[in-house]
């Protein structure tokens, strides 16, 4: 099994930052072949941010991060970061880490994870 804790949330102004960071455990976690962040706002679905490929270590965004989001990895820590910059009220959400046991997963379909956090909320005021 793998466990994943999100966390780094809380309230910022817009323009500002954050970083959250998820840390795995658990006896399954070197069966991890990588790793996604999504977000939610009540009464909306949950989208994809940025995903993280183990090997060969390629990554993707989301259009509406792009530039201002960066997705990386701790493998001494097994913990994922997402940095985030420029942060929009827009940006307000739930953030969800998850990983996968698939080698070929494509980044932002969420059935393609097998694991996931709990959640951490991150909130930019205007």
């Amino acid at each position: 099994q793998v466990q994943l804790v999100e966390s780094g949330g809380g309230v910022v102004q817009t323009g500002g930052s954050l970083r959250l960071a998820c840390a795995a455990s658990g006896g399954s976690t070197f069966m991890i072949r990588g790793m996604g962040w999504f977000r939610q706002d009540p009464g909306k679905e949950r989208e994809f941010v940025a995903g993280l490929d183990w090997k060969p270590g390629t990554s993707d965004y989301a259009d509406s991060v792009k530039g201002r989001f960066t997705i990386s990895r701790d493998d001494a820590k097994n913990t994922m970061y997402l940095q985030m910059s420029s942060l929009k009220p827009e940006d307000t959400a739930i953030y969800y880490c998850a990983a996968t046991r698939y080698y070929d997963f494509v980044y932002n379909r969420a059935s393609d994870y097998d694991y996931w956090g709990q959640g951490t909320q991150v909130t930019v005021s205007s």
